[in-house]
């Protein structure tokens, strides 16, 4: 049997969620929490409406989740300056802390693979992942509009 690019990038997307279930066993993360704290991280504070369509999920999906990171000291809700009826949900000090120390170990993870590849081709590498995860962006979009 041949391997595809498919097979490849199935794999590779094993090994990713292996090593995450593996770096957050016990600390209460899940993908999901982990994907409102990197939000937060490079969007800043924002509403729960907000957060909901940077995520791409509904807003009471994440309410859940807000509260849970709330609970667990990640997330604080605030008043909104501008809006007395809003509220902004914003990252605690030691969850920027921890958001800061993870941007730096996947900055460092990054370039780990990417030594994987000879320099010359490296921009070659990045271009063509760019271009398969934009065309697979397009096919999940057609399909999810299919009836």
């Amino acid at each position: 049997m041949d391997v595809t690019i498919l097979d490849r990038l199935l794999y590779i997307g094993e090994l990713f969620q292996r090593d995450m279930a593996r770096a957050f066993a016990g600390t209460g993360f899940t993908t999901a929490r982990l994907r409102v704290l990197w939000t937060l991280q490079h969007g800043g504070p924002m509403t729960q409406q907000a957060l909901a369509g940077q995520l791409e999920v509904t807003p009471r999906n994440v309410s859940g989740l807000v509260d849970a990171l709330e609970a667990s000291g990640h997330v604080r809700r605030a008043p909104h300056p501008g809006d007395r009826r809003a509220v902004l949900v914003e990252l605690t000090p030691a969850a920027a802390k921890t958001m800061t120390r993870m941007q730096r170990e996947h900055a460092e993870l990054s370039a780990a693979l990417l030594d994987a590849v000879a320099p010359a081709d490296r921009a070659a590498v990045e271009r063509g992942v760019t271009a398969i995860g934009e065309r697979l962006a397009e096919l999940v979009s057609e399909a999810e509009a299919a009836p």
